[in-house]
């Protein structure tokens, strides 16, 4: 039997925008877990040691959100 172990690794996918970066950012995540990362999504706590913030930037209220967000 096969046991699973996960990569030390801790991820946190931030999701701003449109529905399409959801749907982005939830294939994103499907890849990761398949690759044995534990992610979270949209999670503000502090155990993840990398966070990808999937964003838009066509919308300047969207892109201002974003610098916002990362500065944060």
């Amino acid at each position: 039997m096969k046991t699973r172990t996960f990569r030390k690794d801790k991820i946190n996918v931030v999701t701003l925008g449109c529905s399409k970066n959801l749907v982005d950012s939830e294939n994103l995540i499907t890849q990761l877990r398949g690759n044995d990362y534990s992610v979270t999504h949209d999670d503000p706590g502090p155990d993840a040691n990398i966070v990808i913030v999937n964003t838009c930037g066509f919308i300047d209220v969207a892109k201002q959100e974003s610098i916002d967000t990362i500065v944060e």
